[in-house]
């Protein structure tokens, strides 16, 4: 797995997220680096809410 270290410099998952926030984090790390995949946990939880992956 490759990573975006610029990506990750630059965007900084914030503390205490909420999940609206992290939601937008992993999607737009989704879209910048390859480093790893979005954690199973949240993507179950985006998909009892109807958020598409």
């Amino acid at each position: 797995m490759k990573i975006n270290k610029e990506w990750h410099l630059m965007n900084k998952m914030p503390k205490n997220p909420t999940f609206e926030m992290r939601v937008q984090w992993h999607l737009e790390h989704q879209k910048n680096c390859n480093c790893r995949p979005i954690p199973q946990k949240l993507l179950e939880e985006m998909k009892e809410k109807g958020i598409k992956v």
